[in-house]
């Protein structure tokens, strides 16, 4: 007989947990134990970067080895007399908080591992002993340490399914929807922090492109669209290659360097947003042409 849907995302739940499970032990009873314990003989890195790198790892291994795990598999287990998995997500939703903390970490522990290992060679091999064991799967540290930070998500998705999949009458509808409820709550900042990691990251990108200009470099700007760009010459008649970077504040206008080496772009031209404005023109000898005029100037341009 096939087995319901939502039995089928409930084993999936418990499947992913019991590798994740797995991953936590990983991390908080291999990397986390053995970098301590090499710490504590003074050789290879203080104490107290271990700590900062692992954050509250071990929090949230207990958590999920010792109470969530056990949980679910019992549910799996009497599954057929007594369907239900959300009443345990609603015990676990408040626990998730736990992960703003790591979260927020990610950033540095990678950072900090990148460092030590630099300065400190037997940290480093400490580190690729580890790598070579066969419960690493040939992945490295920083890859088995970003398994928290997505795991949220994925709790989210599951539930989601699962939540679609059950029928109108099932006994777990209202616990599963109030679960559902709650684990897209302790979601969301993680989500949000994540996004907000990676338009910081791709914002420091494109002002390493533009060579830092330090006017330009403003943590709180949004780039909105890039890309190259023709620059129409009235004059000759010609057109010439550009690039362009739209923020919320402001439209860089930028010539490619011949040089690559640094910086990838030069600013040549810096418009404000404020007071812009922007129409096409229908010119038969270069199509695709707009008009973008600014306090600073007007440029005509021609896009592919």
């Amino acid at each position: 007989i096939q087995e319901p849907e939502e039995k089928k995302i409930a084993l999936e739940l418990l499947e992913t947990e019991q590798a994740y499970v797995n991953r936590l032990h990983l991390l908080d009873q291999v990397f986390y134990t053995e970098l301590m314990k090499e710490a504590k003989t003074g050789k290879t890195v203080p104490e107290e970067v271990v700590k900062m790198i692992f954050s509250n790892i071990s929090s949230i291994y207990q958590f999920h080895s010792e109470f969530f795990l056990p949980e679910l598999r019992k549910r799996m287990e009497d599954w057929n007399c007594n369907p239900r998995i959300g009443d345990v997500i609603q015990k676990l939703a408040p626990f998730l908080k736990m992960y703003g903390e790591y979260v927020k970490n990610f950033d540095k522990a990678v950072e900090l591992i990148t460092a030590w290992s630099e300065k400190s060679p037997p940290f480093q091999e400490l580190i690729a002993d580890i790598q070579k064991r066969k419960v690493c799967a040939n992945l490295t540290l920083q890859h088995h340490m970003l398994e928290p930070v997505q795991r949220i998500p994925r709790y989210e998705l599951l539930l989601k399914d699962y939540v679609r999949k059950l029928p109108p009458e099932s006994p777990d509808r209202g616990d599963a929807e109030k679960a559902l409820e709650m684990v897209f709550m302790v979601a969301k900042p993680s989500n949000a922090a994540i996004a907000e990691m990676e338009r910081l990251q791709n914002l420091w990108g494109v002002y390493q492109r533009l060579g830092l200009e330090d006017d330009i470099v403003d943590p709180s700007n949004q780039l909105i669209k890039e890309g190259p760009i023709q620059k129409v010459s009235t004059r000759n008649n010609s057109t010439s290659e550009k690039y362009l970077f739209l923020f919320n504040n402001m439209l860089l206008y930028c010539v490619p360097r011949v040089i690559q080496v640094g910086a990838e772009f030069q600013v040549r031209l810096r418009m404000d947003v404020d007071g812009m404005k922007v129409w096409e023109l229908k010119d038969t000898e270069f199509p695709h042409t707009f008009l973008v005029s600014g306090k600073q100037r007007t440029l005509q341009l021609q896009a592919r």
